[in-house]
């Protein structure tokens, strides 16, 4: 798998951010990956997850549950908007925003009640709503390259924050 890289941002505040890349050659690499996400996840945990069409984001999400102890089925919630899972060590919310309309939907939905509750927060195609993620979350970035065959992933991971001592300026 690959390293932890520590980086700085020029945005304002210069949020933190500490970069992996890895490259995965299978589904079975992907789930894996979200097995190790899942397994040191800890409480109030947000991911950003973003990929086209078929990159492997339902199977990154699917091992993350394995990860936290979810026993249930994990699929993508594309037309219920949110799934919730308690039967793991933590709760795993897993949102799907493809087919929102307004952002206000979410907040229809409690969303800020997720991102700022005890469990691990999953959000598929979190850059749909990049505006409303909290300060602090992972961002995961699954991308394909054909050229290197169909299974072939690279997954950046980014984690970003703001310090805590400028949150309260923004």
């Amino acid at each position: 798998m690959g390293k932890l890289v520590s980086i700085q941002s020029s945005e304002k505040f210069k949020r933190r951010q500490t970069r992996r890349v890895v490259i995965s050659n299978s589904a079975e690499e992907t789930y894996a990956l979200g097995v190790e996400i899942g397994e040191t996840a800890q409480p109030g945990m947000v991911i950003s997850l973003v990929g086209d069409l078929g990159a492997g984001k339902t199977v990154f999400t699917q091992g993350v549950a394995k990860g936290l102890g979810v026993k249930g089925i994990v699929n993508s919630p594309t037309f219920t908007i949110l799934q919730v899972h308690e039967d793991g060590r933590l709760p795993l919310y897993h949102f799907d925003v493809y087919r929102i309309m307004e952002p206000e939907e979410l907040y229809e939905i409690g969303m800020e009640e997720y991102f700022y509750g005890e469990g691990v927060t999953i959000v598929e195609w979190a850059d749909l709503i990049k505006e409303m993620l909290p300060l602090n979350y992972l961002h995961v970035l699954i991308e394909k390259d054909l050229v290197q065959g169909g299974d072939y992933r690279r997954i950046v991971m980014n984690v970003v924050g703001v310090p805590p001592e400028v949150q309260g300026m923004q």
